[in-house]
Order: C-alpha cells, then structure tokens, then sequence
C-alpha cells in the first residue's frame, strides 16, 4: 500500500513470524525483537489495556462480544494519538527513526 516508503515491521518470536515462507516486499524490513522481551514491543502495553477493558466478561452470543470488541476500539479509531500515547515511547520512536 505504500510502495514509495521503508516501512519496518516489528515481530515477536511467535513461530508464525518466523517461517521462511513468508515474503514480503523489498521496501519492508522486519525487525525480530529478542526472546522474552514484552517491554521492547510497544504493542504489549495495548494489549494490556484491551485485555483490562475486556477480562472477566462473559457474552451471551458473538454479537454481543462483537459489540464490547468495537466498544473497546471505538476510541482508537477516533483519536488515534491515544494509541500513540500508550505505544509511542520516545526511545521507541527514536530507535526506529534512526534506521
């Protein structure tokens, strides 16, 4: 989608995003984070914050759980800079600028 930027994606150790069979285009770089490094991946501190706003639920039928999950979004769509206050740290944004 955005051919005239390097774009880097940052993946985990999770054994699907390690395959050898996954390509990608040449004007993306992954960056592999090291085991056992939650704190290195800003998305870890989303996940901790959607988790909170949906744990110890229980949902009557998919559409009501698909309600909470929209709920739950609704706010990042519609002010994306909370996203970037809870996965933007400074050193974070630093390290990738600088490649």
């Amino acid at each position: 989608s955005y051919p005239e930027h390097h774009l880097i994606i940052v993946l985990d150790g999770a054994p699907s995003h390690r395959s050898e069979q996954i390509t990608h285009p040449e004007n993306i770089s992954l960056l592999m984070l090291p085991p056992y490094s939650p704190e290195l991946d800003p998305v870890e501190r989303w996940f901790q914050e959607f988790r909170r706003k949906l744990s110890n639920r229980t949902f009557e039928s998919v559409a009501l759980l698909q309600e909470a999950l929209t709920q739950t979004l609704e706010p990042y769509w519609e002010d994306p800079a909370l996203l970037k206050r809870l996965t933007g740290y400074s050193w974070w944004v630093e390290a990738v600028e600088s490649l």
